[in-house]
């Protein structure tokens, strides 16, 4: 018996074959999950499902257009009959200094991370009151907490502290629904983002840091996902994860 047998889930920003994403929705069809992989590609988001099982689905959306995440979450009901989960995982990022940061910059990773995962919540959160359950897993980033990460510029860490303090008040705002919202916070992470960015004297630098002395995996972030979607964690709300290897030890 899986975790997550006979639930259903959305994880938008799913369809990169290494990404965090795509992971996390391996894992959870591991546990008896019918996924919908979101992506602003159909073709990559339909593939990506395909890969994962023929019981899953892919379709296209742009997190930061509220119809779109209206449109999906229809479908995705209409074709498994509801929805338990949503992963809130679309993200960029930029390499930006503060002074280079210009408002289309802003614009364009604030929207993605921070109103992406408000509309993707806003879109699904009548139907989880409705049904008096629901699970939302917003991903953050240790850039959040330490202001600035390996590759994120201020406008990356301030979009991410902002999916702290919306993952916190939609929990407060949702538990008398039945509903649970939590956030991870990732470190430094092996994915498609990361991967070709990095002089090996950048990744020795980043190494040193880690007390655990590697980066993490992509199934490192998908176990966090999996614990805070399923029942294991029934009575944490609210809270962020860290998953970082030990790299920012509060």
């Amino acid at each position: 018996m899986g975790l997550l047998e006979g639930q259903t889930a959305i994880i938008t920003g799913a369809a990169s074959p290494r990404g965090l994403g795509k992971a996390t929705a391996r894992l959870f069809a591991e546990h008896g999950c019918k996924v919908a992989i979101l992506d602003l590609d159909a073709a990559l988001a339909e593939e990506a499902a395909a890969d994962i099982g023929e019981a899953h689905i892919g379709l296209a959306c742009d997190v930061t257009r509220r119809a779109d995440c209206d449109a999906a979450a229809a479908t995705v009901i209409e074709a498994f009959g509801h929805i338990d989960i949503v992963v809130n995982n679309a993200g960029i990022t930029q390499p930006l200094k503060i002074m280079d940061i210009r408002h289309e910059n802003y614009d364009a990773v604030l929207d993605v991370n921070l109103l992406g995962t408000l509309h993707m919540s806003q879109a699904v959160i009548p139907h989880m009151r409705e049904r008096k359950s629901g699970k939302f897993v917003n991903m953050s980033s240790v850039s959040a907490q330490r202001g600035g990460g390996i590759f994120g510029g201020p406008h990356y860490s301030a979009a991410k502290a902002g999916v702290l303090g919306l993952t916190k008040a939609m929990a407060r705002e949702l538990a008398p629904d039945g509903i649970r919202a939590n956030a991870i916070c990732p470190g430094f992470i092996a994915t498609d983002i990361t991967q070709g960015k990095l002089t090996p004297e950048m990744k020795e630098q980043i190494l040193a840091g880690i007390p655990m002395g590697r980066a993490g995996e992509a199934s490192d972030v998908a176990g966090c996902a999996l614990f805070l979607a399923s029942e294991l964690s029934s009575y944490v709300t609210g809270s962020e994860v860290d998953v970082n290897g030990g790299s920012l030890i509060h």
